[in-house]
């Protein structure tokens, strides 16, 4: 079945335009409020959501969804979506839902879902889900009707857990971090985690007013913070995005740490403790070659999966993973979560710079990435991937790589666009590869 409405990364689009309208999201609560009816217990749903003006109409328009079909509803207003899978198992929620577009412009928005288990849906969930979108549903009996509420000890209980990832002998006394929230989820809940540890907090990003979150700050837009690290003499920054599941670290020199940087300091910390499991980290075909081959170095793997921070989570489970990610940020830690957490992951990699008593600068570079190019082509309509012209031109580029060099080319699953990417130890070599496959795209999709 061809999904209409579920991407990589739960449902997302333009808000009032598309999927995303407050009639759409009504329905999304029935039908996953009837996927998850399961047993003779009163049923529940804890919903929350990131800090876009939209959220108020999505989060009514879901609550109504799933309060027409009998579940309770539990709101906990703005959080970062890994607050919502740690609440779903928390409460003995049947459901979770986050309000969020992650990194998107505050014009956008999205539906994300969890199951009981704090993970979000597999693609039979997902699929059954979307089916019955365009189903009469069944509704609840006027005395069946749920209830809806909102708790006040969310936040505290988040910025509990999130401590509780850190050792009780490491404190951040002495250090001088900027923490940049993006105006978004995480607004209030990571400063305080960060300030309660020991640490002096310069909070920025960090007055949401609905259209600003993503605006030029957050792990997307790393200026603000580079320029705040340098001019306040900070140890490091970290940057989250607008639900708060991804991470990039700023050090001290303004530079920048990607997730890949973070995966194998991470990865190094466990492995040196024997707290590694699996033999490796899992990441996606999107990671740089430099950190396989600095785990290599180690005696360690890189397993790779799909793009998506689920299909990442799906290879550690089948493995026995406990540490994965995305170049892009998206740390998950199984040991303290379901699903990614920028805070969380921020917090392992301010003990390892406590413990090390080094720079962030000399801890946090720990792999030359070799030259990676990723660029994107639009196109209006078609396959372009699948004409012969544009296989022709892959095929020799692949043959050109062989053996020092990498080529990644997907659809993206959320945008009309080819995303192609090359990487290898020949830096004018891979531009020429990127430059040569995106014109023969253009030209099949003309």
């Amino acid at each position: 079945m061809a999904r209409q409405f579920f991407g990589t990364d739960g449902i997302r689009g333009r808000t009032n335009a598309g999927v995303m309208t407050a009639e759409i999201a009504m329905k999304v609560g029935q039908a996953a409020g009837r996927r998850f009816l399961r047993g003779g217990h009163r049923h529940r749903v804890v919903i929350g959501k990131d800090t876009r003006l939209s959220g108020y109409m999505l989060e009514n328009a879901l609550v109504a969804g799933f309060t027409s079909v009998g579940m309770d509803v539990v709101m906990t207003g703005p959080m970062p979506t890994p607050a919502i899978a740690l609440l779903t198992q928390e409460l003995r929620a049947d459901v979770g839902v986050m309000i969020s577009a992650s990194h998107n412009p505050y014009a956008d928005n999205g539906i994300k879902l969890f199951g009981p288990d704090g993970f979000k849906l597999s693609d039979e969930d997902e699929l059954a889900i979307e089916a019955m979108l365009s189903e009469d549903l069944p509704l609840a009996e006027s005395e069946q009707i749920g209830r809806a509420r909102r708790i006040e000890d969310a936040r505290g209980r988040y910025i509990h857990a999130v401590k509780a990832s850190v050792p009780q002998d490491v404190r951040l006394d002495g250090l001088k971090i900027v923490v940049d929230c993006a105006n978004g989820a995480a607004y209030q809940v990571a400063p305080s985690a960060v300030w309660e540890l020991g640490a002096e907090v310069i909070a920025i990003g960090v007055s949401p007013n609905g259209k600003n979150i993503n605006e030029k700050c957050g792990s997307t837009h790393l200026d603000l913070i580079k320029e705040t690290v340098v001019a306040s003499g900070a140890d490091i920054g970290i940057a989250l995005d607008g639900d708060a599941d991804r991470l990039i670290v700023v050090d001290e020199k303004g530079q920048t740490v990607d997730g890949d940087q973070i995966m194998a300091l991470i990865g190094t910390e466990l492995h040196a403790r024997g707290q590694l499991r699996g033999g490796g980290v899992v990441a996606t075909v999107m990671s740089n070659l430099g950190l396989e081959r600095y785990l290599s170095g180690l005696g360690l793997t890189l397993e790779r999966s799909k793009v998506g921070d689920r299909y990442v989570l799906e290879r550690m489970k089948e493995g026995g993973f406990n540490v994965g990610g995305e170049q892009s940020g998206h740390m998950i830690m199984l040991d303290h979560g379901t699903t990614g957490d920028g805070t969380v992951a921020a917090l392992q990699v301010l003990s390892a710079l406590v413990r090390s008593g080094k720079k962030a600068s000399e801890l946090l570079h720990l792999f030359d990435p070799v030259p990676q190019l990723l660029k994107n082509v639009r196109f209006a309509g078609g396959k372009p991937l699948e004409a012969d012209s544009v296989k022709a031109v892959i095929a020799q580029a692949e043959k050109e790589l062989e053996g020092k060099g990498r080529l990644v080319i997907r659809p993206s699953g959320t945008e009309p666009v080819i995303r192609v990417m090359a990487e290898g130890d020949d830096g004018a070599q891979v531009e020429a590869i990127v430059d040569r496959i995106c014109e023969a795209v253009k030209e099949a999709a003309a």
